[in-house]
């Protein structure tokens, strides 16, 4: 009985052997097959993919359009009230109190 499984084992061992099934090509197909399809139409849209040409007059006028809004903004400075706005208050936050002063001397 022991030697009959064995001559089985064996037999199925050998024709086992004989079979080439390619372990590592069908892992790597399968992983190839189950692409993500958000990443498929994503490449191919960006194929498609055609951008708007530029032309050196394009960027002459941007930069006309952006020198004359900075010329005609008006000048802001610090510690003076704009139009329409009252005058800020300025706070010295460095002052003593006169009692802390007077009780100190």
């Amino acid at each position: 009985m022991m030697s009959m499984s064995l001559r089985a084992s064996r037999s199925i061992f050998a024709r086992a052997s004989r079979q080439q099934v390619p372990v590592a090509r069908t892992f790597l197909t399968s992983a190839v097959r189950r692409a993500d399809p958000v990443q498929d139409l994503y490449l191919k849209e960006l194929k498609a993919f055609k951008p708007t040409p530029l032309k050196a007059g394009d960027a002459d006028a941007h930069v006309q359009n952006e020198l004359s809004a900075y010329q005609s903004q008006e000048v802001e400075v610090e510690g003076q009230a704009a139009a329409g706005e009252a005058a800020p208050v300025e706070e010295s936050w460095f002052e003593e109190d006169e009692e802390e002063v007077a009780a100190a001397h």
